[in-house]
């Protein structure tokens, strides 16, 4: 399957079981002119396969498999509620990333499609481990994410929500308006994430989050 070059529309099929999640990301990709949906006929001509499951377990690798089995299908897989899959067994599959359901913006939609699309072969990224700290503890038992051989530090779930709104733009005293904090507090925050992750500034830190699939 060949890769994407930068600024050519990326193709995109998308299978989701239930019928408002598939509705949501059809949505995502209308909203994106650099994103054309393939229907489900020409899957096999995909850039980018997105799947919706609920658990994400060795059955939705199956499925995977089912949906395409041309070599070189890409997949850029939703999770609702948890990861369970062998990550070895999800990359030869065909996974290139992997996004929750609860922070799949339209924004963060278009770039993973966009990335699992245009990317060469890498190793395993960092977004495929279920490093997303979102207000279900069971998922944050797992926020330890590899990246260059070490384990990225763990970010609690304040942190996670003020690098997330600054990576949407926000300012501090719209994000201490939004979570309900002082803008100090916002401050007192986002400096402790900072430190945390050992960046210099907002944008490293944001930066770094991202790359390392913590945001």
């Amino acid at each position: 399957m060949p890769r994407q070059a930068v600024g050519e529309t990326v193709r995109v099929a998308i299978h989701a079981p239930a019928p408002l999640v598939r509705a949501g990301l059809a949505g995502f990709v209308a909203l994106d002119p650099r994103l054309h949906e393939l229907p489900r006929a020409r899957i096999g001509e995909a850039d980018a396969i997105v799947v919706a499951v609920d658990v994400a377990d060795a059955s939705a690798l199956d499925l995977l498999h089912r949906l395409c089995d041309k070599p070189g299908a890409r997949f850029l897989v939703v999770v609702g509620r948890k990861w369970r899959a062998d990550l070895s067994a999800a990359r030869q599959r065909g996974v290139r990333a992997v996004v929750w359901w609860d922070f799949c913006s339209p924004d963060v939609f278009a770039r993973s499609v966009r990335a699992v699309a245009g990317s060469e072969e890498t190793p395993l990224p960092s977004q495929l481990t279920p490093g997303r700290p979102a207000r279900n503890p069971e998922r944050a038992e797992h926020h330890v994410v590899a990246s260059r051989g070490r384990a990225e530090p763990r970010l609690d779930a304040r942190e996670v929500d003020v690098l997330r709104l600054i990576a949407e733009g926000k300012q501090c005293d719209e994000i201490a308006l939004e979570l309900s904090y002082s803008e100090r507090t916002v401050r007192y925050i986002l400096y402790g994430a900072m430190k945390r992750l050992r960046t210099r500034n907002r944008a490293h830190a944001v930066s770094h989050a991202i790359r390392a699939g913590l945001i």
